[in-house]
């Protein structure tokens, strides 16, 4: 579907059970278009990027968990990285392979990545979809090599998300498109940390939300995109990241937030 013409973020409506990894191949006209259902992850994409440090070595990989389109590719240019991309989609990773992204089918809990063959792991937006948390924080701790940096974005495990990220945003442009998220699965923030220490890496959190001033511009159509800023509360929208034990990498972390509800 084009939207050249269409309210931004227009969204179709789905008679699939939420979380249903279906409704990505029903979507997939809309992943490329920034003014689309699928827009804030762009949005989201960019501010990702900007915690993966730049390569340390030559023939860096950047393993993108639940890559989608490959949406994080744009802003990962300069950066140094063989940007290897995992989805369960199929349409979703054809998509992201016309884009330059090398893609590998498969899931989060278990990835078709060989151990500790890659230097940055990004889980962007995805936890929030699986069905066996441990696992997937497991599967993506266990391709990082020691030194190397996990990035994650993410749903929260609060009524605050609930609300939020899906009783208001399926009804709002620029939201969630309908039946996207099962909020059963919203990412309990101390079991993240726990579950990422357990393998090595100790995570940091921040929150994450759109600037509201620019959201308005872009639903007014005055903008194609919309920056995501950090803020002090984790309860809604939230980053996380860290470096495997065991490496030598040093570099910034954001300010560590409390859990809080």
């Amino acid at each position: 579907m084009s939207s050249q013409n269409a309210t931004p973020g227009t969204r179709r409506a789905t008679a699939r059970r939420r979380n249903d990894p279906a409704q990505y191949d029903d979507l997939a006209g809309e992943w490329w278009d920034p003014r689309g259902a699928l827009a804030m992850l762009h949005w989201i994409a960019e501010a990702r990027a900007a915690l993966v440090p730049p390569a340390e070595r030559s023939g860096a990989v950047l393993v993108d968990v639940g890559c989608g389109a490959g949406l994080l590719g744009p802003h990962l240019a300069g950066k140094g990285y063989r940007h290897v991309g995992v989805d369960v989609s199929a349409s979703a990773v054809t998509i992201a392979s016309r884009r330059g992204v090398d893609v590998l089918r498969g899931d989060a809990a278990a990835l078709p990545v060989a151990d500790q063959s890659a230097d940055v792991v990004s889980a962007g937006e995805i936890l929030e979809h699986v069905t066996d948390l441990p696992a997937a924080v497991a599967e993506a701790c266990r391709v990082l090599r020691p030194g190397g940096t996990l990035v994650v974005d993410t749903i929260a495990a609060t009524r605050l998300a609930r609300i939020l990220a899906v009783t208001v945003a399926e009804r709002v442009p620029g939201g969630a498109p309908p039946g996207i998220h099962d909020p059963a699965l919203f990412v309990d923030r101390g079991e993240l940390v726990r579950h990422a220490a357990e393998h090595g890496v100790a995570l940091e959190l921040r929150g994450l939300r759109p600037r509201l001033l620019a959201m308005l511009a872009w639903r007014l159509g005055r903008r194609d995109s919309v920056p995501m800023i950090p803020t002090w509360s984790t309860a809604v929208l939230f980053q996380a990241v860290g470096v495997k034990a065991g490496g030598s990498r040093r570099h910034g972390h954001p300010p560590s937030v409390e859990a809080g509800t």
